[in-house]
């Protein structure tokens, strides 16, 4: 419990930037107009926006709150705060974000760009589900960038989990045949594939991950896989134009939010999952070891509007 409420502090430093670009200026707003009238709602439109929220989503998310403040017959402008932070909470868990594994290993290929922290997280999830009792297995299928290896070697030690590899240059599908070969052999509930970021080189990259693909899905042909992509929160609209990128390449099935920490770009998660509906898996809000857990969205709206959980 601890280290939950420790994470929670971390996320809620973490979204200071985001607090101060998004929440304290609806709250301004809402100081400066008692009804909920057009004005407002214009003015509620441009802090959205500024806030690293889409077009598409700012107008979907203002006519929800239209909708709901009109259900309500309220006109009150101090209730928008509420009404939102409903509306965030109600979207950020519509899409359950729970694999079901069918049998051993359960399968995660982490996809991303370079730069997004894809290597490290890795590591972090395999830390993380090591804690919770997991017996897991990290395999290096990055082999085009240097130092990849090297780096989830590391981290393998850090958390303390095998990694699988074949050093910088080899063949990625090789590197997973042999990590699915490792896991079964060795009964490893959870298989985390690093994979190499190459996202200028889209061809490349697509047959890359077809080929790994075909080998889990004839390998593993019973296990469950799920393709997460880490994206970096610092980035805002173009994690989101990444994601789309990468969901045409391979469906997604979940998505890492890295490097909240310090980011005035937070609300970048809404548009992630309102426009693509792909849910939010992980977020991480630091460099440590611990700075990763599975997403809760009612406590990172919590964090995003702390004042509103006080009145509540």
């Amino acid at each position: 419990m601890e280290k939950k409420n420790g994470f929670f502090k971390k996320l809620f430093g973490g979204l200071e930037k985001t607090r101060q670009q998004l929440t304290n200026r609806i709250s301004a707003l809402v100081s400066g107009h008692s009804e909920l009238d057009e004005e407002f709602y214009e003015e509620l439109e441009e802090i959205l926006i500024l806030s690293d929220m889409s077009f598409d989503t700012v107008e979907a998310l203002v006519q929800e709150v239209k909708k709901r403040a009109k259900k309500m017959g309220a006109t009150e402008s101090k209730l928008a705060e509420s009404l939102i932070r409903e509306i965030l909470i109600d979207w950020l868990t519509n899409h359950p974000n729970e694999a079901k594994p069918k049998s051993k290993p359960h399968i995660l290929l982490v996809v991303g760009v370079n730069g997004a922290g894809k290597t490290t997280t890795c590591g972090k999830i395999a830390a993380l589900e090591k804690r919770k009792g997991q017996q897991v297995m990290l395999a290096a299928a990055d082999t085009f960038r240097a130092a990849a290896v090297e780096q989830l070697m590391v981290w393998g030690e850090r958390a303390q989990v095998p990694v699988i590899s074949q050093g910088q240059g080899a063949d990625p599908a090789a590197v997973v045949f042999d990590a699915v070969q490792a896991a079964k052999s060795r009964n490893i509930d959870l298989l985390i594939c690093d994979t190499a970021g190459r996202l200028h080189n889209k061809k490349n990259l697509m047959l890359e991950l077809e080929k790994i693909h075909r080998v889990l899905k004839r390998e593993a042909a019973d296990a469950s896989i799920e393709v997460l992509l880490v994206l970096d929160a610092t980035t805002g609209q173009n994690a989101v134009h990444q994601a789309k990128t990468f969901h045409a390449i391979t469906p997604l099935d979940g998505i890492i939010l890295t490097k909240l920490d310090g980011s005035s770009k937070g609300g970048v998660i809404v548009p992630i999952v309102q426009e693509l509906q792909i849910p939010i898996q992980f977020i991480g809000v630091g460099e440590g070891l611990d700075d990763l857990q599975e997403f809760n969205a009612e406590k990172f709206v919590d964090a995003l509007f702390p004042e509103t959980v006080d009145k509540a």
